[in-house]
């Protein structure tokens, strides 16, 4: 039998933390009709509206960037580069290191970090 090592507990530790985990998930989160986990994924709400006295604009299949799942974020007409994280959290590329909660909040975090100044669209 080989040497126990602490490589090799640390490693079958990890192990079985990730089973023991995803056993968890599925024990405690199961699929239904709503979730993506079942073939339904509805995507982030649209939104249009006036923020600080900037139009933004969020829909579904507007974005020319792939990472933000098919989905637009505009700033006065402008898209503003937004990508939704692994865990559900969305960036841009204004305000690149503050995740938040949905495209609109992203919206409304870059018109606050433009402090007024216009978005340049990305080439």
């Amino acid at each position: 039998m080989p040497e126990l090592t602490r490589r090799r507990a640390l490693g079958a530790a990890a192990a079985l933390a990730a089973v023991a985990g995803g056993q968890a998930l599925t024990a405690t989160a199961p699929a239904s009709a709503s979730t993506p986990a079942a073939g339904h994924h509805d995507g982030p709400e649209p939104f249009d509206e006036v923020y600080r006295g900037r139009r933004i604009e969020g829909r579904a299949g507007a974005g020319g960037h792939h990472h933000g799942g098919g989905y637009g974020v505009f700033v006065d007409g402008v898209e503003l580069h937004v990508m939704q994280n692994a865990d559900g959290s969305w960036i841009s590329v204004v305000s690149h290191y503050d995740p938040v909660a949905t495209p609109r909040a992203a919206a409304r975090a870059a018109v606050v970090e433009l402090q007024g100044a216009p978005l340049v669209p990305l080439g």
